[in-house]
C-alpha cells in the first residue's frame, strides 16, 4: 500500500525559492533573447549606414564647366558628318585637353578625367548646332578631385577644389551618368546599367527553367510517383542537391553548357541555366511541403463530386500550394540573385562595356560587378562599389516584394 500523497505548500519557504528561480531563469532567457535581437539590429543597422554612407556619394558626381569655342577650335569634324567614325577622328580629347588648360591652367590634364572628351562628344550629338558657336560643356573631374569634393582627399586635392569653387566651374550633383553607363576603368564614368541589365536576363532564364521544372517534380513525386526504392533516391539526390555549395554547379555548368554543348561563354543564357540547376532543388523541397499542406479532405471532395486525378491536382491541389511554393520560388530566386563562385565558373567576370542585347549576349551580374568593382586600385570604386551594394539590394527587396504580393494574392484559406 503506498503512501497517500499530501498535497503541495505552494507557500512554503522551499518552493517559494524553487518559484523565484524559476522565474529569475525566465528574465535571464528574455533578455538573453533580447540581446541578441538588439545585436543582430545593431550589426544591421551599422551595415546599413556604412553602406549608405559610401554609396550615396556613389551616384554623385563632381564636373567642371569647360567653354568650348568649337569654331575657334582645332576640330578636325565635318558639321554635316556627325556620325560615331566621324566624332572618332575629330581630335576631340585635344580639343578638350587645350581648352580645360585655358580654363584651369598648365595643370588642367589633373584635374579632369581622362574621358572628359566623351562629355564632349556626347554633347555634340545631342546638339550639332553647338558647332558653329561657343558652349558651355560639363565635363566629368578625375578620381582624386572628385573625392576631395565630396569627402577628403589629398592636401593638393582639396587646394585644388578650392580655387575651382573660387572659379565657379566645380559642381557636385546627382548624376545618371551611374544608372545609365556600364562598366570601364575610369570610376568617373561607371556605370551599373549594363550589369543590372544582365542580373534581369539571368534570373528571367532562371525563373523560367526552374520554377515549372520544379514545381513539375513536386507534383510528379507527391500525387503520382510510386514510392519504392526509384523514388528514394530521387528524394534523398534533391534534398542533396539543395545542400551542396553553390561553385559546383558552376563546375557543372562550365563541363556541360561550355564544354559539351559549347553555348556562348559570359550570356545570361548560360548563366540562368547554370543557376536554375541549383535553384531547383529548392523549389522541388518547398513545393513538396506545400502540396502535402493540402488537407486530404479537398481531394476526396473534389473526387466525390466526379473531378478526374488531374482536375484534383491541377484546380484544387496546386491552387492551394501556390503560396507555399512561391515562398519557396523567393528563397531560391533570392539566394541565385547573390550568387558569385558559379557564374565565375563560366566566364561572367569579362570586361563589359556595352549592356548586352539579349540573353546571348557577352554581359555580368550585379555581384560579379560588385567583387570586379572592389579589386580595383582606384579610391574611386570604393564608393561606387557600395553605390552598386545599394542597387542590388533595392533589386532584391523588389523582386520579393514582387514575389510576395503575387503570394498573398493567390493565398487562400479554409
Amino acid at each position: 500500500m503506498t503512501a497517500e500523497r499530501l498535497p503541495t505548500d505552494w507557500k512554503s519557504d522551499a518552493m517559494q525559492k524553487r518559484i523565484a528561480r524559476r522565474y529569475a531563469a525566465e528574465r535571464r532567457f528574455k533578455l538573453t533573447g533580447l540581446f541578441a535581437v538588439l545585436l543582430s539590429a545593431a550589426f544591421l543597422a551599422f551595415l546599413l549606414f556604412t553602406m549608405m554612407g559610401n554609396g550615396l556619394r556613389g551616384f554623385t558626381r563632381t564636373e567642371i564647366a569647360l567653354q568650348v569655342d568649337f569654331p575657334a577650335s582645332p576640330l578636325l569634324l565635318d558639321p554635316g558628318n556627325i556620325t560615331d567614325q566621324g566624332l572618332a577622328g575629330a581630335n576631340l580629347p585635344m580639343v578638350t585637353s587645350e581648352v580645360a588648360k585655358k580654363t584651369l591652367g598648365p595643370d588642367a590634364d589633373a584635374l579632369i578625367a581622362p574621358t572628359a572628351w566623351t562629355s564632349v562628344r556626347d554633347a555634340i550629338k545631342a546638339n550639332p548646332r553647338i558647332l558653329s558657336r561657343s558652349e558651355t560643356i560639363r565635363v566629368p573631374a578625375s578620381t582624386a578631385i572628385d573625392l576631395a569634393a565630396k569627402s577628403k582627399g589629398s592636401p593638393e586635392a582639396e587646394a585644388a577644389v578650392a580655387r575651382l569653387k573660387q572659379q565657379g566651374v566645380l559642381s557636385t550633383g546627382f548624376s545618371m551618368a551611374f544608372l545609365t553607363g556600364s562598366d570601364g576603368t575610369d570610376p568617373t564614368q561607371v556605370g551599373i546599367w549594363g550589369a543590372f541589365k544582365g542580373s534581369l536576363l539571368t534570373m528571367l532564364v532562371t525563373l523560367l527553367l526552374s520554377f515549372p521544372v520544379g514545381v513539375a517534380t513536386a507534383l510528379y513525386l507527391e500525387e503520382y510517383a510510386r514510392k519504392n526504392w526509384m523514388t528514394d533516391v530521387i528524394e534523398v539526390s534533391i534534398n542533396n542537391l539543395a545542400a551542396v555549395p553553390s561553385i559546383i554547379f558552376g563546375l557543372l555548368g562550365l563541363s556541360i553548357f561550355l564544354n559539351v554543348l559549347h553555348l556562348p561563354r559570359s550570356a545570361s543564357l548560360v548563366g540562368g541555366m547554370t543557376l536554375a540547376l541549383m535553384t531547383m532543388p529548392v523549389i522541388v523541397i518547398a513545393g513538396r511541403n506545400a502540396i502535402k499542406s493540402v488537407p486530404p479532405s479537398i481531394r476526396d471532395a473534389a473526387l466525390g463530386i466526379g473531378a478526374s486525378p488531374v482536375q484534383v491536382v491541377f484546380q484544387h491541389v496546386l491552387p492551394l500550394a501556390l503560396p507555399g511554393i512561391l515562398t519557396g520560388t523567393i528563397i531560391g530566386m533570392a539566394r541565385a540573385l547573390g550568387e558569385t563562385a558559379p557564374l565565375l565558373m563560366i566566364g561572367m567576370r569579362a570586361f563589359i562595356a556595352t549592356p548586352p542585347g539579349g540573353i546571348t549576349d557577352p554581359a555580368t551580374v550585379l555581384p560579379v560587378q560588385i567583387f570586379l568593382w572592389s579589386d580595383e586600385v582606384s579610391k574611386g570604386f570604393v564608393e561606387k562599389t557600395s553605390a552598386a551594394i545599394i542597387v542590388l539590394l533595392v533589386f532584391l527587396l523588389a523582386m520579393n516584394g514582387l514575389a510576395i504580393y503575387l503570394r498573398n494574392k493567390f493565398e487562400k484559406r479554409w
